[in-house]
């Protein structure tokens, strides 16, 4: 009969105890699905990466039609103030009946106006003596009871339409006759007899709105202090 011996000698490192008691140790050393792991990763932060530049790039493209589309509806609205001042209220001065005085020279813009006594009492008067004018005729928005309104045609499609209204009115003391009167045909040294008034133009707050005909979103407006 054998003996049972004990040893007490320390174990050697790495090595696995041998007895009844003891559970065999596995190594787990399997690292074959970190590639894919990985890749997936790479994939999907290279799509976020694309998409992120393809919204950047839309969004540009929106930003920039957007501002072409404003640019456009500007120029219509700086187009609209230049034949107000330059043309349509120039030639209303002078005349009780302003309005039937231009209408029928502008056919082709297919030319508005408001009626003639509160156009008038608009050229001449202040804001408080309108009384032929409604409460609309006075709001700042131009397009609520315009005093003129246009077409202006395009070179595609159906053109710009432009709303104007004076919503107040500075009185002067500029001749609004259209007669040009001669001097008195004095020398360069001559003295004049007369005594010359001096001259306060009348200022005019002029409120415009130009707009697509196809699209009345794309608009522009502009606030116009104009002198006479």
């Amino acid at each position: 009969m054998e003996a049972l011996h004990h040893s007490d000698a320390p174990e050697e490192p790495g090595s696995v105890k041998k007895g009844s008691w003891s559970n065999p140790v596995t190594v787990l050393g399997n690292e074959r699905g970190i590639a894919l792991v990985t890749a997936l990763l790479l994939a999907l932060i290279s799509l976020a990466i694309a998409l992120a530049v393809l919204y950047l790039v839309l969004m540009q493209t929106k930003v920039s039609a957007a501002h072409k589309r404003y640019k456009t509806a500007l120029e219509a609205s700086h187009g609209g103030v230049q034949l107000i001042t330059k043309e349509l209220i120039p030639r209303m001065f002078g005349s009780s009946t302003p309005g039937a005085a231009i209408k029928n020279d502008f056919i082709a813009l297919s030319l508005g106006l408001s009626s003639d006594a509160c156009l008038g009492q608009k050229l001449s008067l202040r804001s408080s003596g309108w009384a032929a004018c409604q409460a609309g005729n006075q709001s700042p928005d131009p397009k609520q009871a315009p005093d003129m309104t246009f077409k202006l045609p395009g070179l595609k499609g159906p053109g710009y339409q432009v709303y104007a209204k004076i919503v107040d009115t500075q009185p002067g003391n500029s001749d609004t006759s259209g007669v040009e009167l001669l001097d008195s045909a004095a020398g360069v040294t001559g003295a004049s007899s007369g005594v010359s008034p001096k001259h306060v133009p009348a200022l005019y707050r002029i409120e415009t709105q130009g707009e697509s005909i196809a699209n009345p979103r794309e608009k522009a407006a502009l606030t116009v202090l104009y002198s006479y």
